[in-house]
Order: C-alpha cells, then sequence, then structure tokens
C-alpha cells in the first residue's frame, strides 16, 4: 500500500507555478510580507539579540542570510533564526481547526532553503503554498486535537518541513519520503512549551521544527533514509498518539484540487489566537462608549473552555514575561482597555509592570461558555462585559478575529501592519522597495538581492 507520506512527497514534487490559482499565489505574497514584517519587529528584542549571538557561534557555510543583521550562515542556521524572528512576536499567522497552527513559521526554512540553493522567486511561491496546504491539513486530522491530549502543534510541522525544504533542495519522491521520516520520528514536542507560566521556548518550538526539516532533507539528499510509514506504520505516529482519533482522509483527499491557504487568518494584535475575539469586543466596549480604565468596576471575558484554561490560569494573572502576558487573557484586556489597543510594545517591560494596566487586569474575570465551547471551532465567539463604577453594564460580542477570511484583512490593513513593524529598522523608501518586491516575488530571479533588502538600516 502507498504510504500517507509517498503521497504527500508525490503531491510536493509535482506541484507547478501554473497549477496554483491565482489567489493562492497572491496570499503566499501576502504572508510572506506579513511574516518579513514581523520578523524586522522582533530584531531588537532581548531573546533574539541572545539568539543572533548563538547563531553568530554556530558559523556555518555562508549560504543564507539572517533577517536583521545580514549575517551569512548555513540553511539550518538561517531557518531556526528567521523562523524564530518571525514567530518572535506571535503576531504571524494564524490556523485553527481541531489543533491551532502558525504556517508562516515554515517560511525561515523556506526562505533559506531555497537561497542556499539559488531558487527564483516563482520557487519560493509554490513551497510557501505546499508549506500552508500541508501544515494546515494537519490541523483538521485529529480530533480531539492533539494540543488537547499535551502534545504541541509543532509535533506535526516536523511531518511537513522536510516536504517543503526537500522540494527547494531538489530531492526526488523517494528522498522526500526519507526526509519525512527522519523527521517525523525524532522531533515531538510537550505542550508544555506553552502551559502556565511560559518562557522563550514558546516560539521556539515551531522553528525547530522547520529546521528538522532542512536538517533531514539534507540526510536524504546524502542517501539517508527513514521510516517509510512514519505516519501509519507500526509505532508510527497514528499507533503511539492514540488517544485521539486520526483522520487520514483529511491529510490527502482533494490534495491540490483547492488550496487552504486562502483560508488561514492574519493577526491584527500580537497574542494567542483564541485573545483577539475579547480585544476586539473589549475595544468596541471602551470605544463605543468611551470608557476609561479608571471607571471600571468589573470585566466580565465569557470565552471557549480552552480559552480560559490555557490563557487565565493563575500563572496569567501574575505575567512577568512577554510570553506570559501575551497568552494572558486577563493582561491584554487590561491593556487594550488602558492604552486602546495592543501592540508589541504592550509586551516591553514597562508595560508589564504599568501599575494601571496592573489595576485594571485584577478586575477581569474569565469564564467558560459551554454554548460559546458549541460553536467551536468554527466559530471562535467572545463576549465581554463591562461593569462601571455607577454600575452600568455595557456588553459586546465577536465571532471573528480581525484578519481572518470573515472579516478578512484588506491590502491597505497589511501595508499599514507592515510599515508599523518594519518602521524601528528601516526607512520608508526601504519599506517601499520590500513591499513592491514581495507583492511582485514571482518576478525574482534569486533571492540574495531580496534578502539584502532585510538587512537593518537602523542600529
Amino acid at each position: 500500500m502507498t504510504s500517507i507520506s509517498r503521497k504527500m512527497a508525490e503531491f510536493t514534487d509535482g506541484l507547478h507555478y501554473d497549477d496554483i490559482p491565482l489567489d493562492a499565489i497572491y496570499e503566499a505574497k501576502r504572508f510572506l510580507l506579513d511574516s518579513i514584517g514581523c520578523a524586522l519587529a522582533a530584531t531588537q528584542n532581548e531573546d533574539m539579540q541572545a539568539m543572533y549571538r548563538f547563531t553568530e557561534k554556530l558559523g556555518g557555510t555562508p549560504e543564507a542570510t539572517v533577517i536583521g543583521t545580514g549575517s551569512k550562515t548555513n540553511a539550518p542556521n538561517a531557518a531556526l533564526m528567521n523562523g524564530l524572528l518571525i514567530r518572535a512576536l506571535d503576531y504571524n499567522d494564524i490556523y485553527w481547526v481541531q489543533d491551532p497552527s502558525h504556517p508562516s513559521d515554515i517560511l525561515g526554512a523556506v526562505l533559506a532553503s531555497a537561497e542556499a540553493n539559488g531558487r527564483n522567486g516563482a520557487d519560493v511561491l509554490i513551497a510557501t503554498v505546499i508549506a500552508y496546504e500541508l501544515e494546515m491539513r494537519w490541523c483538521h486530522a485529529a480530533t480531539p486535537g492533539i494540543r488537547e491530549v499535551g502534545w504541541h502543534h509543532a509535533s506535526l510541522t516536523q511531518f511537513v518541513s522536510p516536504l517543503v525544504a526537500g522540494r527547494l533542495y531538489g530531492l526526488g519522491i523517494n528522498q522526500l519520503v526519507a526526509a519525512m521520516g527522519i523527521s517525523g520520528s525524532s522531533h515531538f514536542t510537550l505542550g508544555g512549551v506553552v502551559a502556565g507560566h511560559l518562557t522563550n521556548m514558546k516560539n521556539t518550538a515551531d522553528p525547530l521544527a522547520a529546521q528538522a526539516g532542512v536538517y533531514a532533507a539534507l540526510m536524504a539528499q546524502e542517501g539517508y533514509e527513514g521510516p517509510v510509514h512514519v505516519i501509519e506504520g507500526k509505532e508510527g505516529l497514528i499507533e503511539v498518539l492514540n488517544n485521539v482519533t486520526w483522520d487520514t482522509d483529511a491529510l490527502l483527499d482533494g490534495l491540490g484540487d483547492e488550496y487552504l491557504i486562502t483560508k488561514c487568518s492574519y493577526k491584527a494584535f500580537p497574542t494567542e489566537a483564541l485573545t483577539h475575539q475579547p480585544i476586539s469586543a473589549a475595544l468596541k466596549v471602551i470605544r463605543e462608549h468611551e470608557i476609561q480604565h479608571d471607571q471600571i468596576q468589573e470585566i466580565l471575558v465569557e470565552t471557549t473552555t480552552r480559552g480560559a484554561d490555557i490563557l487565565s490560569d493563575p500563572s496569567k494573572y501574575e505575567p512577568d514575561t512577554k510570553e506570559t502576558a501575551d497568552h494572558s487573557l486577563p493582561y491584554v484586556i487590561a491593556a487594550a482597555v488602558v492604552d486602546g489597543n495592543v501592540l508589541p510594545e504592550s509586551f516591553e517591560d514597562h508595560k508589564l509592570r504599568d501599575p494601571d494596566i496592573r489595576a485594571t487586569l485584577r478586575k477581569i474575570k474569565v469564564l467558560a461558555d459551554p454554548e460559546i465551547d458549541a460553536l467551536f471551532p468554527k466559530v471562535k465567539r467572545a463576549c465581554v462585559t463591562i461593569t462601571l463604577q455607577d454600575g452600568s453594564k455595557h456588553s459586546a460580542q465577536t465571532d471573528y478575529a480581525k484578519g481572518s477570511p470573515e472579516d478578512p484583512m484588506s491590502d491597505d490593513d497589511l501595508f499599514a501592519k507592515f510599515r508599523a513593524n518594519a518602521h524601528k529598522t528601516m526607512g520608508e523608501g526601504r519599506i517601499d522597495d520590500i513591499i513592491e518586491q514581495t507583492m511582485g516575488f514571482e518576478r525574482l530571479a534569486e533571492l540574495e538581492s531580496y534578502m539584502d533588502l532585510l538587512i537593518s538600516e537602523k542600529a
């Protein structure tokens, strides 16, 4: 019987640029631009400065460019570093059905593998579409999602990244299968990286899984082999992770007939995905009723059980790291109410200690609503009720986040987000050049000159 890995490898190997609908190509360019913006905004973060130093110590063949510094290293190192930059602010894309995913976490591996192999812009767009298609299909494959039984979704990314990297390394079908077996048998990630008090590993799990795919592709290129039936075989994924129900048809049915990249969401806020509807609802209330934070007696947030569980445990009421704060529903609601928005700057150290945010945070209650649970995952509803000191109550409900297919982010919105993310590292002229070249990415003959645009102009 043909293995699932082989069928995915055949799709990966056989996809041509002209096979892909224009709307999918357009979204690939938009997600690439969005991801680059997220990366540029993260370059000065303390954790990213540490990883720049780490990457520099590793050295490596100078074949791929690191965003921000412009230093050269080998493709696996660049895949990790650039993937970390994309992920660091929790501002990149989101897709959530049974499992969540940020497909753009794989783009660091795409850019590094493409540059190292002299690929052109069209090659990158094909690989991007493959990455989104396969990654997003995994979000449908397990019920409940593997996140619900203690595994991080990077455990699924490890099955996608070797195919994407392998395509750019020019691997044949048998080599792609080998690469998937190598990576897919060796890089499972515990859900503990996103539970309770959060650390830098919250943003590192997916980039490591993407880097694993580059390593696996390089090993397979040299003739190294991995399990052919790594998904459905003896002691493979399905047999071992057996406390969920697997739907392998979700991975393969209609592969190549339509493209899921058009159904992925952009983020309007640099926070965990299930905070977006509550933030939008809270902002709607305070803006419509011109409410100031010192007028508030209580804020009630009604959300899903999983949202209440992972976003409002005791550690989320005392966030002392950026990673805990951007996954804290009380914190992000308090920041939204006090400052009128939630931006990357909302998670700087001085904001984490802001007395107004801390005082407002203590007024917030989060409740799980079974009726909202019944709508999930198709609708991720949130209701926010703000009670004022005078006893009056004001409420709002949000079903779809800004940036979702139901409430899409326009090109103007996307370009504005990119400009806001890039302005600390470069001037308007460079920003204009990046937007223009990214939105015409299929015309790029090579990547090195494009990657040079992503070097910071400002210290």
